[in-house]
């Protein structure tokens, strides 16, 4: 891979690693500081939904700062963009929809048919 792609890649990673970050301290800030009562039931409802929504997308995002460390790492010991199952070099294109991806489409779609055929 081309230094100036590897470069491009470490920049989205730690973007998207400190917007995560961001949205996680302000989840964190948002719910220490609201001490809200609800006279009706139905509101309540709805903000503790609104609560375990938010906190579920907190948990997904949590995950993803495990791959995007990952990811960082490959590019520091210089493996990044190469599948892990093949070592086939991973399309820019592919890792610019997924810059955390560590397979390349083949297979990936290989990994997906198998599991269709499992039914994962």
């Amino acid at each position: 891979m081309d230094p100036k792609d590897v470069e491009f890649f470490r920049e989205l990673l730690n973007g998207m690693l400190q917007d995560i970050l961001k949205k996680g301290e302000e989840t964190i800030e948002d719910m220490t500081d609201t001490v809200e009562v609800y006279a009706d039931p139905a509101d309540r409802a709805t903000a503790e939904s609104d609560r375990a929504f938010t906190l579920r997308l907190r948990d997904r995002e949590r995950r993803l700062i495990k791959k995007i460390k990952e990811a960082l790492e490959r590019i520091d010991d210089g493996t990044y963009g190469e599948c892990v199952e093949c070592g086939e070099d991973i399309s820019v294109a592919r890792l610019k929809a997924r810059p955390v991806t560590t397979l390349c489409i083949k297979c990936k779609s290989k990994q997906e048919a198998d599991e269709n055929l499992r039914g994962d």
